[in-house]
């Protein structure tokens, strides 16, 4: 088998469409995309994260109404919180990314994104369209509708701050202020080339919603009722929107299926007022095509005898129409580059479906090697026994014929072998390609700007039937089977030949402590056969260290640990120190040495990136009192992490594992982040640890919420109080030492403004409130404008011992190396001065 040059394209890209069977449309299916065909109109819903969307008017827009609508989210919600792991940041919005994806699969609409990265909670517009770039989000804004060409335009919130969070606010102003400048030509005159031109949409709606006493669901606003049945899908749009809303398992959003009538209201912001419905004044009609009306009343009458003689027993016997269909689209295309062209996708896809043909392109692994060669599989099967007169693929820079087309339910299989040269650049995200810009993903292509995600490379499938030639693109995906799951479909990548991963990522040393030993592990992965000489040095402080330079065989998948071994005195004292790991072979292009990250959960495709990853080395003051801490997880956090490089040592507990007997090594416990939402059980073993603090032990609580996507169902700590809402989001916010004498802020570390230095993206969250006099409020803390708040951190004496709760957000400034948070920890831990000696960090 030759070997072909993989030519065709520069890198391997996500598809929104793998993790599960690729979609197939039903004659049901089939049937409501005929009636989609009937109506011309389109709908931009515009909102700042994953999940703003309203998803029973997007199902509704899209399966009722039979518009084209799409959802802009600004951001990728990488500075929200993980209910199913411990992802933060950019790792988060790879996951909401892909859940929203999911989402719209469930109701039908379109998703696009814009460069805007999610920093965390912002209070004001001001501040989030300063972070973001006023001027970069609002181009994109204007990019996505003039590209899409919206009707109407919709907002999830108001422009007057009741949203309640700066990026909600934001996106209502930024989409006001798109509205006006997308059909100015003087406005981000780059953007109008390659067919793309000046738009208005017809109005700007606030899909409104009630807030406090002001009610903004009155009669006299645009009332629709969204609630119905629709037969053909089966279901209500209410079971719809629950079904996508579910799809966001990283924020706990599953809901359950509602039925009955359901009725959204609107506000009119620009344009024309609708008085009957949101496309009053729009035409809906094939007129939009602005063909002679000859031409248009055929559109019509081809349309309408689809509908009225398909046969969902025999979908095939609509071929021959639609192919006369799409031919009267492309010539309306040629005339009138304004038309919807995503209809002639649809009608392209009618016909593969209704012919039941089965067409597949897989490459037989997920991870595939620059400098290597990948074996390829194409696969044709002419289900129905239609007259197939010729079927091939091009794939990869070759084209391959298919033996038997014709024959009936017959499956023709070819594989190849291609070779995927060295030089190339491995899979990465499309908004990773460049370090990220404060506040936004640096892209540089235009065309790429709004995309959900990476174009899917494509294998091009023709076939003729009847003396016509369709051309039918498939993504080539990497199919597996898993013994319990069954199939499963993930998107090809092309990696690197080696992969350099670090552990672990934040060593601590302590300024006191002389000759302390730690050691860092390099685990290299090769990703092809190799027996040849290979070099493995480190570089630090300006110097290289060679740890491994010998001939060595490499067989595919080896692993192999090169351990450097650290001491504390090559390192000054409060120095922040960055550590890399470069392997050498003459195989390798030195540049493709990056680290791989992974993101693999069951409800979204496995996800990869490439980084430089480079372990970091703190030196900081930092004393500890007690070596054993006890941690129960939450949510997910990496802060068991930190804690061993304080130097204590961290038993992970399960619901058995508490008991009071058990607890008595321990000399602190610590729950995870949202522990008391995610683990009901906590309230079985509540008794046990207040009976741990009564004791003389020391118990501290990572921060929980009481609203619907976490309710708390027990009682937290020993006195009463509750959660609130209340969070600092100025990470530079002013800290108040309301007792500054309080052990937790003079042992064993003294606790000083400067431990509030450095802090990233937010101070603390869901604060206490209603607080029993018996807690003492350490600290105080305000954004700007705002009343101080004196619930982020409250300590109670409870018999020997103290119990803690904090929203200080120690799960983000610990793997950040925040030295303060550290030493904050630290004394939060530290049973009372009178109760226990300070013991130096290990």
């Amino acid at each position: 088998m030759k070997k072909i040059v993989w030519i065709a394209f520069t890198c391997l890209m996500f598809n929104k469409s793998f993790s599960q069977t690729p979609k197939t449309y039903s004659s049901a299916d089939i049937l409501q995309q005929l009636k989609k065909l009937e109506v011309f109109g389109s709908v931009l819903y515009i909102a700042a994260h994953p999940d703003d969307e309203n998803t029973r008017l997007l199902g509704y827009l899209a399966n009722e109404r039979k518009f084209r609508t799409g959802y802009l989210s600004l951001t990728r919600g990488d500075g929200g919180q993980n209910l199913i792991g411990d992802e933060q940041g950019i790792d988060l919005g790879l996951i909401r990314t892909q859940e929203l994806l999911a989402a719209r699969r469930v109701d039908g609409a379109e998703q696009f994104f814009s460069r805007a990265y999610d920093f965390g909670f912002s209070k004001s517009p001001e501040e989030a369209m300063k972070i973001w770039g006023h001027d970069k989000i609002l181009s994109d804004v204007v990019w996505v509708i003039r590209k899409f060409r919206p009707d109407v335009l919709i907002t999830r919130f108001p422009t007057t701050g009741e949203g309640g969070h700066g990026h909600h606010t934001a996106s209502a102003i930024l989409a006001g202020e798109a509205f006006e400048m997308a059909a100015d030509t003087t406005k981000f005159p780059e953007q109008l080339k390659n067919g793309i031109t000046a738009w208005q949409p017809k109005r700007l709606l606030w899909n409104s919603f009630n807030f406090g006493n002001n009610n903004a669901q009155s009669d006299d606003r645009l009332k629709i009722d969204v609630g119905m049945y629709n037969p053909i899908l089966g279901q209500s749009y209410g079971e719809i929107a629950a079904e996508s809303r579910s799809q966001h398992k990283s924020q706990g959003f599953g809901v359950p299926a509602q039925r009955g009538e359901s009725f959204e209201y609107f506000s009119t912001i620009k344009g024309g007022r609708p008085l009957k419905d949101l496309m009053d004044g729009v035409d809906l009609s094939s007129k939009r095509m602005k063909l002679n009306g000859e031409a248009t009343a055929g559109y019509n009458q081809f349309v309408d005898n689809l509908i009225q003689q398909y046969n969902p027993s025999h979908p095939a016997k609509s071929i021959n129409r639609l192919d006369s269909l799409y031919t009267m689209l492309q010539e309306a295309l040629f005339i009138n580059k304004g038309i919807e062209m995503g209809k002639l996708s649809v009608i392209n896809e009618l016909i593969a479906s209704s012919a039941g043909l089965f067409m597949e392109a897989g490459v037989a692994s997920q991870l595939n090697v620059l400098g290597d060669s990948v074996r390829f599989t194409v696969s044709f099967n002419n289900r129905l026994g239609l007259p197939v007169e010729m079927a091939q693929v091009s794939i990869y820079g070759t084209t391959q014929i298919f033996d038997k087309p014709a024959a009936g339910n017959i499956n023709n299989v070819i594989s190849g072998t291609i070779y995927i040269p060295k030089e190339m650049t491995a899979t990465q995200p499309y908004w990773f390609e460049y370090p990220m810009q404060p506040g936004a993903f640096e892209v540089r292509k235009q065309e790429w700007i709004g995309m959900p995600e990476n174009i899917p490379v494509t294998a091009l499938f023709q076939v003729k039937i009847n003396g016509h030639m369709y051309n039918f693109p498939r993504p080539v995906i990497y199919k597996s089977t898993d013994p319990v799951k069954g199939e499963l479909y993930q998107q090809p990548q092309l990696v690197n030949p080696a992969f350099v991963n670090a552990n672990p990522s934040l060593i601590i040393f302590a300024n006191n402590k002389k000759n302390q030993k730690r050691s860092v592990d390099f685990t290299v992965q090769s990703n092809k056969d190799l027996n040849e000489k290979i070099s493995f040095k480190t570089r630090f402080n300006g110097y290289s260290k060679v740890i491994y330079d010998s001939v060595t065989v490499f067989n595919k998948t080896d692993k192999k640990v090169f351990t450097l071994e650290l001491n504390s005195d090559s390192f000054t004292v409060n120095s922040t120190s960055y550590l890399f790991g470069q392997l050498e072979a003459a195989s390798f292009v030195e540049a493709q040495m990056f680290s791989l990250t992974k993101i693999a959960y069951d409800h979204i495709p496995n996800i990869y990136y490439n980084y430089l990853q480079r372990p970091r080395i703190l030196k900081m003051d930092l004393n500890i009192a007690g070596t054993h801490i006890a941690y129960i997880a939450g949510a997910g956090d990496k802060v068991p992490q930190a804690l061993i490089q304080m130097g204590y040592q961290v038993t992970m507990l399960n619901e058995k594992d508490i008991t009071s007997a058990n607890l008595k090594q321990f000399d602190a416990v610590v729950t995870g982040v949202r522990a008391y939402n995610t683990n009901l059980w906590l309230s079985n073993v509540q008794q046990a640890l207040n009976k741990y603090v009564k004791e003389g032990g020391v118990f501290l609580v990572q921060y929980n919420t009481n609203n619907g996507a976490g309710p708390l169902r027990q009682k937290i700590g020993p006195y009463p109080f509750t959660l609130g809402r209340n969070r600092v989001t100025d990470e530079t916010a002013a800290v108040n030492f309301l007792m500054p004498n309080d052990p937790s802020l003079n042992y064993p570390n003294k606790i000083t403004q400067k431990d509030f230095e450095g802090w990233i993206q937010e101070r603390s969250v869901y604060h206490a409130e209603n607080i029993d006099s018996n807690y003492r409020r350490v600290l105080s803390m305000k954004d700007p404008g705002e009343k101080e708040s004196d619930g982020s951190l409250i300590i109670a004496d409870y018999g020997k011992g103290k119990f803690v709760y904090t929203g200080l957000v120690f799960f983000r400034e610990l793997p950040a190396g925040v030295p303060g948070a550290y030493r904050l920890l630290a004394n939060l831990l530290a049973a009372p001065v009178s109760k226990k000696a300070t013991k130096k960090t290990k």
